[in-house]
Formats: structure tokens, sequence, C-alpha cells
């Protein structure tokens, strides 16, 4: 279907790809991976023709439909969340409007001498309409706007109305509607919800066509991808399998590869030897140059490349009472609303890791900001056990840097006993190296803030750490890095998040908040799920 057959590509003085080559066959499901900035989404640019590569061949079937999903939302408004999923159906939804115009022209009686050419076309268009599933296309809208978490009356309202998170929601939708032969998808989970992230698992598995995928979700690209191709050092590299195997046959032809070039290295270094030892020697002339022309064929190995991914060791936090937070009758309610808590009752003990599932709006975040004071009971109380040191990471707290700071100062503000030395190394664990550091908080994106604000909180870690989602918008490197840390964490946690390989490693509690009421698990994730025989609340 698709071949990117010896490509080059370089954005000024940056080297992206050197005669890279890839194809996408039939069916086939591909996992896109690589560090930031490595070039993935460049591929599916260079793919649709949005850019082309500075050598080599980019070959795409002939009349083949692309449904292309990127972080970039254009400006939406004037319809509702239907009409614009709709409107975004690729063919179908043209020859939907053409039919509603051609049907409003049939029944115009100041336009009768017209009806034979009309009648004439209405039997072009139906039929093909008809062949497109044209006239399941709104009830496949709701059903996927349902899957991504949109409640009826949001469906009818206006876009314009939308958050950016929930605006993306629908631009995916739009693509999903479209049934296209592949699906380019770059970063579809991101503001997405651990329901929605399973919604969408599911469809993509069902989806006939070949999809193409980067994700920051491992656990996404374990289940659906069969291949993966990574971008590393300006080579595409193939790999048949999940993210796992991929992981381990990666790590396997590294560690060959390095064996290899030691090897190479000490059989050159032992000639080179030789070489110094009797160049000056008539006795050996004929050894020598022999020895020579000998090195001058051989094949030199590169050196192995290796991986930016610094871990760092967290320091001991002091140690906390066995009593870290208490509700005891807790009321809470937002105005008119149906209260989100009615004489709950919980308690978080020390070395706890508990995690909070529910669905929107089921009071995951409320419970967040009751345990850290951001808000107050209606009734009842909140009570923080002794020598707890609290910790809070909130969806907003990047918005909270200096925009002035540099990543360094920002670090440097916080921390003014700390070495510079040390507090380079946390950064460069978090994906800050070299002149990174440099960087004014202003300039950063999304992720690279919330890199800095983790950073900002884990140097000297409190003994109690409230988490509100860490895991947005961290590639999966820093995903990985993170979850090591904190699995060595003595401490206790209480955190929401979507991330189905973070729950599973560092939870040893779960809370579920449902309508019912609150029901709380002994054991992890893994447990949960085995009992609750969902992954998630909302889980459709």
């Amino acid at each position: 279907m698709i071949s990117l057959d010896n490509i080059s590509k370089r954005y000024g003085s940056q080297l992206l790809y050197v005669d890279a080559s890839m194809s996408v066959f039939r069916g086939e499901k591909v996992g896109l991976v690589g560090p930031n900035g490595a070039g993935k989404s460049t591929i599916f640019r260079l793919i649709v023709g949005e850019d082309q590569p500075d050598d080599g061949v980019v070959s795409v079937e002939k009349n083949l439909t692309i449904g292309y999903f990127d972080q970039d939302v254009a400006e939406m408004g004037g319809r509702s969340v239907l009409a614009e999923t709709m409107a975004g159906a690729g063919e179908v939804s043209v020859l939907a409007a053409e039919l509603r115009e051609l049907e409003q022209a049939m029944a115009d009686p100041d336009r009768q001498a017209e009806l034979d050419g009309l009648v004439t076309r209405y039997g072009e268009v139906q039929p093909r309409y008809d062949a497109l599933g044209g006239y399941e296309l709104e009830p496949r809208a709701h059903e996927i706007l349902a899957g991504l978490g949109f409640t009826p009356d949001r469906i009818a309202d206006d876009v314009a109305k939308l958050s950016g998170g929930w605006k993306m929601r629908v631009a995916l939708a739009r693509i999903l509607l479209m049934r296209p032969d592949i699906l380019l998808l770059d970063e579809p989970t991101n503001h997405l919800d651990i329901e929605s992230i399973l919604w969408l698992e599911g469809f993509l598995r069902g989806f006939a066509g070949a999809l193409v995928m980067t994700s920051h979700d491992r656990e996404l690209l374990n289940r659906l991808v069969t291949k993966i191709v990574e971008i590393d050092g300006g080579e595409l590299t193939t790999y048949t399998g999940s993210y796992d195997f991929y992981e381990q046959q990666r790590d396997l032809a590294a560690a060959q590869h390095e064996a290899q070039y030691a090897r190479q290295q000490a059989a050159l270094a032992k000639e080179r030897a030789f070489i110094a030892r009797f160049a000056a020697r008539a006795s050996h002339a004929a050894q020598v140059q022999s020895r020579v022309k000998k090195l001058d064929k051989i094949e030199k190995l590169d050196p192995p490349r290796s991986r930016k991914i610094v871990d760092f060791e967290f320091s001991k936090p002091p140690r906390s009472g066995n009593d870290v937070v208490t509700f005891a009758d807790v009321d809470k309610r937002y105005g008119s609303a149906a209260p989100i808590y009615a004489g709950f009752t919980f308690a978080v003990r020390r070395l706890e890791r508990w995690a909070i599932m529910g669905i929107n709006g089921a009071g995951k975040s409320t419970l967040l900001k009751l345990i850290t004071g951001r808000t107050e009971p209606d009734a009842g109380t909140v009570t923080i056990g002794a020598s707890v040191k609290l910790g809070y990471y909130a969806q907003h707290a990047m918005e909270l840097l200096d925009p002035t700071q540099t990543v360094l100062e920002a670090l440097q503000a916080e921390h003014p006993q700390a070495s510079q030395g040390s507090l380079r190394t946390l950064l460069g664990a978090f994906g800050f190296s070299g002149d990174d550091v440099e960087k004014p908080c202003r300039v950063l994106s999304g992720g690279e803030k919330a890199r800095v604000v983790l950073a900002k909180m884990l140097y000297v870690p409190p003994n109690f750490l409230v988490l509100d989602e860490p895991t947005n918008h961290l590639d999966l490197d820093t995903k990985q890095m993170l979850v090591r840390a904190l699995a060595d964490f003595e401490g206790t946690m209480v955190f929401v998040s979507h991330d189905r390989t973070f729950l599973a490693k560092l939870s040893n509690r779960v809370l579920e908040l449902t309508p019912e009421g609150p029901r709380s698990y002994g054991g992890g994730y893994v447990e949960y799920v085995a009992q609750a025989q969902h992954e998630a609340p909302g889980a459709r």
C-alpha cells in the first residue's frame, strides 16, 4: 500500500533520515516509535504529501483513502458535535450533502424544468451513497462519539463550546467515521480518559484497514500492533511483533552489536600494534604491508549508539505516621448538582498506593483536591496525619512555571542548596540533556513542562505523593523511568492515571468511585481488573 524507499530528510542542521526505508501492507497495524524529535510525525506528513523527502521515493497506492489524525486541530464552530463529525467522513459526507441539495431542488416548484436532470443525478448519487454505508452514517457517528466519551446532550451542542481536548476527540471521531483504507494516527490517546482509550482499542482492533500510529501508551501498542518501525539515528528499523517484543529484540540486537564492535576493536588494535611495532623493520616489511592492506579492506562497524535513558535514584523521604489521611463522613457537592460524596469515610495508611478509578465526573480530582486542601468538604472532616509531608501534582501545575526562568533555574529556585551537578542529573533523567536545561520555560511543550514540574517535586520527595494524571504528555522512555523511580519510592501514594502500565506497576490498592458509592479493592490494578471484571468503571 505504502512504501518509503531510501528517503533522506533534513530540517536545517537536523538530519532525520538517511537512506531510510519502510513499508505498510494491507491490514497491517504498525507502531511508529522513537525519541522525541526523531521524525515520527514527519513520516505521516511525507505519506499524505504535506512534506517531501530530500532524496528517495514515497509511494502511495492509487485511489487509496487515508485518514490522518494529528495534534493540530482546525478551528471548529457553527455546527453541532454530530454535524461536525459527519462532515469529516470523506466521500460519503460529500454525497450526503449533495443528496440533501437534490431532494430540496426536486421539491422546489421553481425548479420543475430541471426535474429530469435532478432525478437522473439523484439516481447516480444515491446508489453510491448506499454502497458507502451512508444510511448508517449517523448511527455510526453516535456510536463513535459515545465511545469517545460524549453524552447525548453534548453531541447535540455547538462544537465551539468544547475545550481544546474535547475538540481533539471530535477530530478523532471524524477520522474514525471515514472508514478509510489506512488510518494514520499521531498520538490519538492524548486527552482521552481510560474508558475512551479502551473503547478506541476495541475499535482499532476491529478495523479492517491498515493502521500506522504513534502512542505513548505502552499497553495500547502491545495489544494492537503487529509491527514496530523504530526511528533512531537517521534509520528506520522494522521489527515484527508487539512493543514488548520489539524492546527485547532491540536490546538483544544492541548487545550483539556492542559485542561484535568490541571484538572488532580488539582485533584492529592487535593489528595496529603489530604494524606500529614492525613498521621500521625491513625483515617484516611484507607482513606489515599485508596487514595494512587487510585493515583497509575490513568494513568497520559503527560504534554502538547509547540510548539516552537516565535513571535517578530519589532520596529516601522522612517517615510519616501510620495514618496518612482520614476522611470522616464527608459530604461534597457543587451547586445544585447531585452530591459527589455523601457520608464518605476513607483512610489511607502509610506505604499504601491507592489508584482512584471512576468515570468523568465521578469525583476523582475532587478527592485529590480534598486531600490537598484545594477544596473543602461541605460536611465532615479530612485529616492529614502526623509528620506527613505532602507533594501534589495537578494537571494545571504546568501553568505555574515562571516563563522567564530556564529549566535549570526553575529547579534551582525550588532547591537552592542542591548542587548543579545533581540537578542536571535529575533533569537528564527527565529528558533534558546538554543545552536543553537552558531552555526558557515559555518555549517548552506541554510534555516538557510536565517533566519540569515532576522533577521539581521529586528531587527531595515528600513522604506522601498525590498525583493527578502524572503521565499526561510524557513519552514512553520518561514514563518508564518514572515508573521505575516510583516503584522504589518509600512513601505513600494516591493517584489518578489513565495509563494502564502505570496503574499496574504502582498500585497496591484501588478505590472505585461509582454512582452506588465508593468501592475499595485489596491488591493493585491487576487484582482489581480480575475482581471487578472490567478495566475501568465506564468501559464499554
